[in-house]
């Protein structure tokens, strides 16, 4: 039986976007912004803001050349040589008004008004973690973490990445300064897709594994990217999250795997869920969770047929 509340089920709906939901903003921002000019930039708080040369009003006035991905970040490219650098981290998002409004009492930090509309930035709970930086062309550099495009890798190139350091493969397909756009949750996904253990080292992998990674990190992107663009259509996003419940792991503890029809199971470490079927990625291996595996002792199951 699936557990009626899951903690996996909490935190999807405050995940992080990764790159497919950043690039589904994008997709949506690109025709309301490009050749728009920002009238102004409204901040609530200033704490928002992680630089202060250039200033914030550098770019009012100045028309938009574009927008673009670094990473997990939205910059708007102002034709000025500036980009206005938007992290979103856990919990913030974006909202498009038609015309300006006030920015919410509640949760937003700061509203962009273009001539063609308006673009708030949010931010969910109390913890304020959102950023917006002002930079130049030539400090792009300074805030991309600098981990490789896996759209526009070579598989030379990605093994590199994905061997730099001993790592879990889960964390090292979340290192940013090696692989760009992955967290969590597509993480599940691409393990998933890919056979492979969560737990296993990066640097046990065999060529093929390896090459199979790099095919599931492909597909898994591109085929989510793919939806959530469609699913916006002509409209701009609105609940977005890292999860959809036709993913095949993350979010789905406890419920039964849609190729093996094992339970899908969980580990949590600080504060971070991991989500993976034992029947197809761990040959029915039930892998230890720091905390209940050593609460739980020799009562915790150590195979899928202990469950």
């Amino acid at each position: 039986m699936r557990p009626n509340t899951t903690f996996g089920e909490i935190r999807a709906c405050i995940a992080m976007p990764e790159l497919p939901e950043i690039e589904a903003y994008l997709a949506a921002l690109r025709p309301r912004i490009e050749g728009s000019t920002l009238e102004q930039t409204r901040v609530a708080s200033f704490s928002l803001l992680r630089t202060f040369d250039p200033p914030i009003d550098a770019a009012n006035g100045v028309r938009v050349a574009g927008a673009h991905r670094i990473g997990k970040r939205v910059s708007i490219d102002m034709e000025n040589d500036l980009h206005l650098v938007v992290h979103l981290m856990v919990a913030g998002r974006f909202r498009w008004m038609d015309e300006p409004k006030p920015i919410p009492k509640r949760g937003g930090l700061a509203a962009f008004d273009f001539s063609t509309g308006s673009l708030v930035l949010t931010e969910a709970g109390t913890k304020r973690r959102a950023s917006l930086s002002v930079v130049r062309t030539s400090g792009l550099a300074d805030i991309d973490p600098g981990g490789i495009e896996i759209a526009d890798a070579t598989l030379a190139e990605f093994t590199d990445a994905l061997l730099a350091g001993r790592h879990t493969l889960k964390r090292a397909l979340t290192d940013a300064r090696s692989i760009s756009g992955i967290g969590g949750a597509f993480a599940d996904e691409i393990l998933f897709a890919a056979r492979l253990s969560p737990t296993q080292m990066n640097t046990n992998l065999s060529a093929e594994e390896i090459e199979t990674l790099f095919d599931a990190c492909r597909s898994v992107l591109e085929n989510w990217t793919r939806t959530r663009i469609a699913e916006t259509g002509e409209g701009f996003p609105t609940k977005v999250t890292a999860f959809h419940p036709d993913m095949a792991v993350h979010g789905k503890y406890g419920e039964e795997c849609s190729v093996c029809d094992a339970p899908i199971q969980r580990i949590v470490a600080g504060g971070r869920e991991t989500n993976y079927c034992p029947g197809c990625q761990t040959n029915g291996k039930i892998l230890a969770d720091r905390s209940l595996s050593r609460l739980l002792k020799d009562d915790w199951p150590k195979h899928l047929d202990e469950l």
